[in-house]
């Protein structure tokens, strides 16, 4: 069953012989060099119970390269946490240590929110 509403696109029928339907292929934004990068690294305890999570956004390039990043950052500090919405969350505060990793890395233009 879940197979089947993979595919399915909304259209349930249509009269017009010249129909297509539209495709979602958006292309994926390219992957700037680390130097180019603008990432922000800040503190957030907002709708989280009171527990502080680090959050690094601003990456621009495709998904797969921001979850290989959110790994590294991950294993980094030695906690969990996850990819979502082109932002990476590490659970705990972990600004300073991530600060100059990605400094080291060669992410230049990251700072400190």
């Amino acid at each position: 069953m879940s197979k089947s509403k993979k595919s399915f696109t909304g259209i349930v029928y249509s009269t017009d012989p010249n129909f297509k339907p539209q495709s979602d292929d958006t292309p994926e934004p390219e992957l700037l060099p680390a130097a180019e990068q603008k990432l922000s690294i800040r503190l957030d305890t907002r709708q989280r119970a009171g527990k502080s999570v680090t959050l690094v956004e601003g990456f621009s390039g495709p998904a797969n390269a921001l979850e290989t990043l959110g790994k590294k950052l991950k294993n980094l500090c030695g906690t969990g946490g996850s990819v979502k919405d082109g932002q990476i969350l590490v659970q705990g505060d972990h600004r300073q240590k991530m600060h100059q990793w990605l400094l080291a890395q060669g992410y230049k233009k990251s700072r400190l929110c």
